[in-house]
């Protein structure tokens, strides 16, 4: 099933939505059993990483790249195959804001955790906003395993947290609204994938040591490996506990450091590519493994057809492959992890039933094609307003939703409430430095607070993605009355947001230039 663009709305406040049709649906999922729920986060994964083509052609029929030709990912195939996969689905940059916005739905602009957090000192550059939430989103009754622990679930975390700084309640998941976590902690990155370095334990970077794995120290167990192994344990003990249960699986993979993954490297070793990305590819595969084992594992002990798998990527692709703000890593996407481009923020997203089944309870409430694609995008934000609608969960009074319910379009259909816009907001120095870009229809802005930090030594770079997707020319010389407003959408959806902003030398606010 093939599905054409539409616009969405990408903000949605909570209190728009009727407590009189949450609660009817809560109570409608009280008789009947309540779903489970796996979030499979995998950290740096672009769209192209995958033997699974997201890109579609003019026609929306999926389109492979050579990239799809080199990785080997056969249970990401099985999945897609089974469910709907989204051609375009769109994440922060980097990762802290992103895990930020699906823990809360809300975009980055309004959480404020707008950088990758340092675990030991705050990093917010030396012109970034001195509020910005460095020490993480802490409020636990807010968040989507907040919320669904208060409704009964069993709220599991497994693999990279990186939510907050050492020291803060945030540093651990357990402070968040989950029951359980396993290797869960402050690093954005693990000191080894190697078992048989303890995973940074015993070897290798022992300032970001993986916690709470000690049983496979001086084993050859791969980090991925020992991670589903635990994961698999949790799901089990949710099942004979007969509690619902809601898992957050983040994969450490396929973050730096790239070390290769015994089980897989002979795959690419003649791929022609250099060590690191056969590495990285291997993470790739190994990542995928894990997905496969899940998947296998729901089935054996009878509980597949009842839970509902999100598939997802953090931020765009690290591929060590080609410059990083080129037509490289994300090909044919322009640039990667960190950047303004759309191989910066473009991530894989599918939803599939574990096991579809037409006459199965749970899954008639959200029935979902077979390998179908739908080209109506959707963002992290989306995930936090999806679970709890699929599970029949009310949000929490008060709290601000930015992500919208993206049931109908998980369904194969075409939203026609929602309008394509997307603000990514980054007043911090990175790969590409103090800028906010916004998605508006056909049309993206990027703003430039600080020009000279960037490649581009421009103050504006607008594109249109329906003639040019990857983003190859910029015309916002030629076409100062779309620059214009979409500058003016840019400014209104930051102040609408309560958005901080980059500083300068005396520590004045830097807000947006419209032209």
């Amino acid at each position: 099933m093939l599905l054409t663009p539409l616009r969405f709305c990408a903000v949605c406040c909570v209190g728009a939505i009727s407590a009189l049709m949450w609660n009817a649906a809560s109570a409608a999922l009280a008789v009947d059993q309540q779903p489970n729920v796996i979030l499979f986060l995998v950290d740096d994964m672009g769209p192209m990483d995958t033997s699974v083509p997201f890109m579609t052609d003019d026609d929306g029929k999926p389109k492979r790249y050579p990239l799809n030709d080199y990785y080997r990912t056969p249970a990401m195939e099985r999945l897609a195959s089974r469910g709907i996969r989204f051609s375009t689905f769109y994440a922060m940059s980097v990762c802290s804001p992103t895990r930020t916005s699906i823990l809360t739905g809300q975009n980055a602009a309004r959480h404020r955790v707008t950088q990758w957090i340092r675990s030991e000192e705050n990093n917010r550059g030396e012109y970034g906003p001195p509020e910005w939430r460095w020490v993480g989103f802490q409020n636990a009754r807010a968040t989507l395993p907040g919320v669904l622990q208060a409704s009964g679930y069993r709220t599991i975390f497994v693999g990279k947290a990186h939510f907050g700084p050492l020291g803060e309640p945030s540093e651990w998941p357990t402070n968040l609204g989950f029951d359980v976590n396993v290797a869960g902690c402050s690093w954005g990155q693990p000191g080894s994938y190697y078992g048989e370095d303890g995973y940074g334990n015993l070897k290798g970077n022992k300032r970001r040591a993986v916690p709470h794995l000690e049983k496979y120290y001086g084993s050859d167990t791969f980090l991925s490996e020992a991670l589903t192994l635990e994961a698999k344990k949790q799901i089990t003990r949710a099942v004979q506990d007969k509690k619902p249960f809601f898992l957050d699986f983040a994969h450490y993979a396929v973050h730096s450091p790239f070390q290769s993954d015994p089980r897989f490297a002979s795959h690419y070793e003649d791929s022609g590519k250099p060590k690191n990305a056969q590495a990285y590819a291997t993470l790739i595969e190994g990542m995928d493994k894990s997905l496969g084992d899940i998947l296998d594992h729901l089935e054996s002990i009878g509980i597949a057809e009842d839970t509902l798998v999100l598939f997802v990527g953090d931020n765009g692709s690290d591929a060590p492959l080609g410059p990083v703000h080129d037509h490289a890593s994300s090909f044919p996407l322009r640039a990667k992890k960190g950047t303004h481009y759309e191989g910066g923020m473009r991530v894989p997203f599918i939803a599939s039933w574990a096991k579809p089944s037409a006459q199965n309870k749970i899954q008639k409430r959200l029935p979902i094609p077979a390998g179908a694609i739908q080209r109506q995008f959707g963002t992290v934000m989306d995930i936090y307003p999806t679970v709890l609608s699929v599970t029949g969960v009310q949000p929490p009074s008060g709290h601000t939703l930015d992500g919208t319910d993206l049931k109908t379009q998980i369904e194969g259909k075409q939203d026609s409430g929602r309008e394509e816009q997307f603000l990514m907001h980054f007043p911090h120095k990175h790969r590409s430095s103090y800028f906010t870009s916004y998605r508006d229809g056909d049309w993206k802005i990027i703003y430039h607070y600080r020009p000279n930090d960037n490649p581009a030594k421009t103050r504006y770079e607008l594109f249109n993605l329906v003639t040019d997707p990857y983003e190859n020319e910029n015309v916002a010389q030629s076409k100062p009355k779309v620059l214009k407003r979409m500058m003016a959408s840019l400014t209104a959806s930051l102040q609408a947001e309560s958005a901080l902003y980059p500083v300068d030398a005396n520590g004045s606010e830097m807000h947006p230039e419209v032209p």
